[in-house]
């Protein structure tokens, strides 16, 4: 414990407070709101609603849930966790302080019209209807006969996807005698959504395509498409493809029984003869909507010209029913490719490596991407990585970007570039260019560091600055930066320009209709590596160790954990300031023997629960004497649920005192740099080109496969 003390050799310099410049909501055009926060935000993205703008503990204000068309039930929802009645109100100036102690429900389409004008300090809004929060959304089918045959090649296929479909109608049950089924029976198809659900980290669509439908499901047996849908809400299967030709009682009781799984109503056309401009058009869509989260029309044309008839059509209906489900609507065939790249919601992509396109003309992502970069729609952008010489040697990023950006087909250049450990002036040289589409930090600055070295980021916004994300605003430390356009006007002035040295190719000024967002990612790729083995209730009211050096270090661990709503943290190696504590479970430094005794001693006999460690090779010893003292009696013989092992430091594998070995020697499950890197890398690419790439990508990418 003597060599612990001596890392306290004086406190961490506190995180200075950040202004409080959140993102609010877009254009009422759009159809969606960014509010105070988002249940789920998007479905389509799995982890990106857990701490962003959900109420806080101690947040006495009033929670106003905003909802879609047929989704008011969802308020009753937010009401039974927190405990409260509801009151369902039309606008947020209706909400007043006799709402408190009520959850308030607001229909989407009224709530938009005044929700700039919200009181902020009464109210917290959380939007549940955002289904589309994305600008561009993309799912791939799986057209395997057995899930087995995509498992290998997974990583690679559901790269840019957004959601990965399941055709029940294509799996091929086999029944012994080298025969297959004409149907797979439910516990087979519930074996293959299982499988599919382990390896992928993508919500699931589960459709079952007719035979009229360019499908193998019969079409005589309506009550058996029932019988595999509802079973696949109790599986808690995200996304259900509910055919429009269906009765509409089964349509309807999938629709009021679907739970938290959301209903696509699809509708194909193969006669060659549907027209988009016709009213049978409109009506097929007002049918499905009865019914639907979200709405697909798809269909075969004749003529080029007929994609320009969609793209009316779906302007009309976005005019004339601007509460309604989203639209995904494109045309079939080479000639209707054109549509797949103007449509914008749950576009359904192929890939090379799958055995058969599920539908004729399909487009992969990369396709898609050169055909919007040939358009104009794509333009091309400079992504940079800047990094310090020690951040590179420890987990390098920078070949995870070029692979993910190559396999998207995106037409963007990333570059490294390299910044004195010491010094972070310069940065704003690579930002302030026209072409700029976003950077990471590895390692993060904190906000004060770099506005202190980088004084042209104060001029954005007409003087404002930069907007934060709530998650840079907790934790003080910014590693992603973020272009986000925003609408332009008469008003917009460019912001002051900065007279230093531009990157090569770069043009100077960064466009004025266009805003820089500071965020933090490495908090989602501590709470991923966290939860990739252990669901997060695993971690609810547990405790951990953090051994840092600097508070900088542990605040990313600190917002992670306060996610995972972990009852209390002890610290090894440096003091928390106030203003990182707020921020963080209560927290506890190790300052002598009876600080150990007392992290032992709590009611849960297994405590601490983890132990996370950004102390570098030089400190691994005293890593590894906590892990010993906080291990596993009998490693052998522990329950099911390992204790959690995280060091988030450079790797030691060929030293003695590597604290990853001694962790799983001491009845550990641990993790490394690498994983919260490629997790990090997830996030990141997310947050500066709105792509999905999946983990498991990333680590092959890296040159080390996760099976």
């Amino acid at each position: 414990m003597a060599a612990v003390q001596q890392l306290l050799v004086s406190p961490s310099p506190a995180p200075a407070s950040v202004p409080s410049q959140r993102i609010t909501s877009q254009s009422a055009e759009s159809g969606s709101m960014d509010v105070d926060g988002s249940a789920g935000n998007d479905p389509v993205m799995i982890d990106s609603g857990l701490m962003k703008g959900a109420p806080q503990t101690g947040d006495a204000r009033i929670v106003v849930i905003v909802y879609g068309q047929g989704q008011d039930s969802v308020v009753s929802v937010f009401a039974e966790v927190l405990g409260k009645p509801v009151k369902l109100k039309q606008h947020f100036k209706d909400v007043d302080r006799e709402d408190e102690g009520f959850v308030i429900g607001l229909p989407l389409g009224d709530a938009k019209h005044d929700v700039e004008e919200r009181d902020q300090q009464l109210l917290v809004a959380i939007n549940a209807h955002c289904l589309m929060a994305k600008s561009r959304t993309f799912f791939i089918s799986t057209t395997f006969p057995d899930v087995h045959a995509a498992l290998p090649n997974l990583d690679i296929l559901t790269v840019g996807a957004d959601a990965v479909e399941i055709r029940v109608d294509l799996l091929r049950e086999p029944k012994g005698d080298g025969a297959f089924s004409d149907i797979p029976s439910l516990s087979y198809v519930g074996q293959q959504v299982m499988l599919l659900r382990q390896r992928t980290e993508l919500p699931i669509i589960f459709t079952t395509r007719c035979t009229n439908e360019n499908g193998k499901f019969p079409m005589d047996k309506p009550d058996l498409y029932y019988e595999y849908l509802y079973r696949a809400v109790q599986w808690g299967v995200e996304y259900i493809d509910v055919e429009l030709w269906l009765p509409e009682h089964i349509r309807k009781k999938l629709y009021e029984k679907r739970g938290n799984s959301r209903i696509m109503s699809a509708f194909h056309d193969f006669s060659g003869t549907f027209k988009w401009p016709s009213q049978y058009a409109q009506d097929v869509f007002v049918k499905s909507k009865q019914y639907a989260d979200i709405v697909k029309m798809i269909a075969i044309i004749n003529d080029h010209n007929e994609n320009f008839e969609l793209e009316y059509f779906r302007s009309k209906i976005k005019a004339e029913y601007p509460d309604a489900p989203p639209l995904s609507a494109v045309n079939m065939g080479e000639i209707g490719q054109f549509s797949r790249t103007l449509n914008t919601v749950f576009s359904p992509i192929t890939h090379p490596l799958l055995p058969i396109i599920a539908a004729p003309g399909q487009m992969s992502t990369a396709e898609i991407n050169g055909a919007l970069a040939l358009l104009g729609q794509l333009p091309k952008k400079y992504f940079y990585g800047i990094s310090s010489a020690a951040a590179r040697n420890i987990a390098p990023r920078a070949p995870f970007y070029e692979k993910c950006f190559n396999e998207l087909g995106l037409p963007h250049q990333f570059a490294v570039v390299e910044r004195q450990h010491n010094n972070p002036a310069g940065i704003q040289a690579w930002c302030n260019q026209r072409d700029f589409g976003g950077a990471y930090l590895d390692p993060g600055l904190s906000y004060q560091t770099i506005m202190r070295h980088n004084p042209w980021f104060a001029t954005l916004q007409n003087g404002k600055g930069p907007i934060l994300s709530e998650a840079a605003q907790g934790i003080g430390i910014i590693d992603t930066i973020v272009v986000k356009p925003a609408a332009s006007g008469l008003n917009a002035t460019p912001p002051s320009q900065y007279d230093g040295t531009l990157p090569p190719g770069g043009q100077p000024g960064l466009t004025s209709n266009t805003s820089l967002v500071f965020d933090n990612a490495s908090w989602r790729g501590i709470l991923s590596t966290l939860t990739r083995d252990l669901a997060p209730s695993a971690y609810f009211d547990r405790t951990a160790v953090v051994l840092a050096l600097t508070a900088d270090d542990a605040a990313p661990v600190f917002f992670a954990l306060k996610a995972l709503k972990m009852s209390k943290i002890y610290t090894v190696g440096f003091r928390t300031p106030s203003t990182l504590a707020r921020n963080a479970p209560p927290i506890e430094q190790f300052i002598s023997m009876e600080s150990l005794q007392r992290a032992r001693s709590v009611a849960d006999n297994r405590a601490p629960f983890v132990i996370i460690s950004a102390l570098g090779r030089g400190k691994s010893n005293i890593v590894g004497m906590l892990l010993r003292v906080f291990g596993e009696a009998d490693p052998e013989a522990s329950s099911n649920t390992k204790k959690v092992f995280l060091n988030l430091a450079e790797a030691a594998s060929h030293q003695k005192n590597d604290p990853v070995a001694v962790a799983e020697q001491s009845g550990f499950t641990a993790y490394d740099a690498a994983d919260v890197a490629a997790f990090t890398t997830v996030e990141s690419l997310r947050l500066l080109v709105g792509q999905n790439v999946p983990y498991s990508f990333v680590r092959l990418a890296s040159g080390r496969n996760l099976f």
